[in-house]
């Protein structure tokens, strides 16, 4: 039996980032995640392996980058505003087809907003914030446990695809207490035979994303376009809860979709029928799952920590003749059952 250990969601991340093999971790402190950052500034020098404090969020991807480049397992972690800065760096990996993990526990803005736990970073950690035609597969925990276990999934992927991943979370989720049944550390890492390791008798590897010449960067693109598709047909990741006889459905992710969950229960002992779709991947987002789930559902719920963001993915997945109501809290300011649970209440009557 695994042992289970109380910890917070931002030390199960640094956790699963060890036991998956993470050898650099490089990172700028900013709230809420700076547990995160000062446990792997305890725990990686002693393995042999390396911890640096960068000067700020731009040079910490970019020492990411090239400690991928070299073969290594290595990863980051920020919030929002630092997130925001690391977009350059990320399309950049995305180009030169570096895996890398990226954790972005978010708080509240726009600007500097507040340090509360809130999911406005969606669309920059789903839709590509840096510039050009990019995806980044992003895996959103609910839980302490999957701060952990997607944080090493994150690991697999990044180097499966050789692309960059997000695992996007909140600041309640990487503060919350929790225990956590301690995974296995991977025992055997992929090899790299693509890394700059030196040439030592064989062909050099070269690794950029730059093509002077448009003809000849649009066959590399054609290839990425493939590599992204296969992402949207092999890792659609989702939970659903009572939906085989819901006559409505809330839809939400990360610490959100536990009130959510909670909010079902209580509109069940109210005879309402609800049910919850969680989407754990973000990108690629469950479109089919909710699809055929509209095809007997009528009324869809989003619940987020946002003005809005996740529920233009619904809408669009469940079409424009379908009832999406959205029901949110702002600003870092979190959203209880009792709130989600009067929205149900307003939408079944």
């Amino acid at each position: 039996m695994a042992k289970r250990v109380l910890m917070s969601g931002n030390i199960a991340a640094a956790e699963g980032a060890i036991l998956a093999g993470c050898h650099a971790f490089f990172g700028y402190p900013i709230t809420p995640q700076n547990d995160l950052l000062e446990h792997m500034s305890r725990r990686l020098p002693p393995l042999g392996r390396i911890f640096v404090q960068t000067e700020s969020e731009l040079s910490a991807i970019n020492m990411v980058l090239g400690a991928s480049a070299a073969g290594f397992r290595a990863m980051t972690s920020t919030s929002g505003p630092g997130f925001s800065l690391q977009q350059e760096g990320i399309s950049y990996m995305a180009g030169m087809e570096l895996p890398a993990v990226i954790v972005d526990v978010m708080r509240a803005g726009p600007g500097l907003g507040s340090i509360g736990g809130a999911q406005g970073d969606y669309f920059q950690a789903t839709k590509g914030g840096g510039h050009g035609d990019y995806r980044v597969l992003t895996l959103a925990p609910a839980s302490a446990q999957e701060m952990m276990d997607l944080t090493m999934l994150a690991f697999e992927l990044a180097d499966k695809y050789r692309n960059p991943v997000v695992v996007l979370a909140d600041g309640f989720l990487g503060q919350a207490m929790e225990p956590v049944a301690m995974r296995e550390p991977v025992a055997e890492l992929p090899g790299k035979p693509w890394a700059i390791t030196g040439a030592r008798g064989r062909p050099k590897n070269v690794l950029n994303s730059l093509e002077l010449e448009p003809a000849d960067l649009e066959p590399r693109m054609q290839a990425l376009v493939q590599k992204f598709e296969m992402m949207r047909q092999n890792e659609v990741r989702y939970e659903s809860l009572d939906l085989d006889d819901a006559s409505m459905a809330i839809v939400a992710y990360g610490s959100a979709s536990r009130s959510a969950m909670t909010a079902v229960h209580m509109a069940r002992q109210e005879g309402l029928r609800v049910g919850l779709l969680r989407p754990i991947s973000l990108f690629p987002f469950p479109y089919q799952a909710l699809s055929d789930l509209a095809q007997r559902v009528d009324d869809f719920l989003v619940a987020e920590l946002s003005f809005g963001q996740l529920v233009e993915d619904v809408r669009w997945a469940v079409g424009p003749n379908h009832r999406v109501e959205l029901v949110n809290r702002l600003a870092g300011v979190r959203l209880s059952a009792e709130e989600i649970l009067e929205a149900i209440r307003k939408m079944a009557r």
